[in-house]
């Protein structure tokens, strides 16, 4: 394979995806299909993960029914926002996503790494789900959606409403649409500068 020297996105690529980007409380009446769902599943998995290990699991919670069953694990600042937004991805992650490793990961024997590390394991899945979690917001963006992330939610009620009888314990929810920019968007907070969050070592 020959190298690659990529291309700047452009600026108002670079806009959508982090710039102008926001988390938003309220959501336009407008669909998202199961095609699209699809689309984005398609873009997000190609992101990479340390060892290949692609701990997350996702549910989008899109059916009134399945919304009705996600409504009373939701922290009472969350309940109206995720109703009305036409999909909830709950992000998870497997516990035993080592198991898919001979396949996913054939360079070495990285399922030994994990088998019986019950510490290692939650780590890894924590750290490499949640960046999953992060990369599928941006292919969201990417593809002209909006997105709201959130914690506050009871992750015992979503993991035996959802997830009873798997290895799959959830991580955090993202509500997924069109967002409504005219309501109950809070104004944009500052960012740290770079003196006060990073150094060049």
């Amino acid at each position: 394979m020959s190298d690659t020297i990529h291309t700047p996105l452009n600026a108002a690529a670079l806009d959508q995806l982090f710039r102008t980007a926001r988390t938003f409380n309220a959501w336009l009446p407008r669909e998202v299909s199961d095609e699209q769902i699809h689309q984005l599943y398609e873009l997000y998995k190609w992101a990479p993960t340390s060892a290949n290990t692609q701990p997350a699991r996702l549910v989008f919670v899109k059916s009134k029914t399945a919304k009705e069953q996600l409504k009373p694990a939701l922290a009472p600042a969350n309940v109206d926002k995720t109703m009305a937004a036409p999909v909830t991805v709950i992000v998870a992650n497997d516990l035993a996503f080592y198991e898919n490793l001979p396949k996913q990961f054939p360079h070495a024997d990285a399922r030994s790494w994990f088998v019986g590390n019950d510490a290692l394991i939650k780590d890894a899945a924590a750290r490499n789900g949640t960046l999953q979690g992060g990369y599928l917001i941006l292919a969201a963006r990417a593809l002209g959606l909006d997105t709201g992330p959130m914690s506050g939610f009871d992750q015992a009620k979503v993991d035996e409403t959802f997830f009873a009888g798997t290895t799959y314990k959830s991580n955090f929810l993202i509500n997924l649409g069109y967002g409504d920019a005219s309501r109950d968007l809070f104004p944009r907070g500052p960012r740290l500068t770079f003196d006060e969050a990073a150094k060049i070592a």
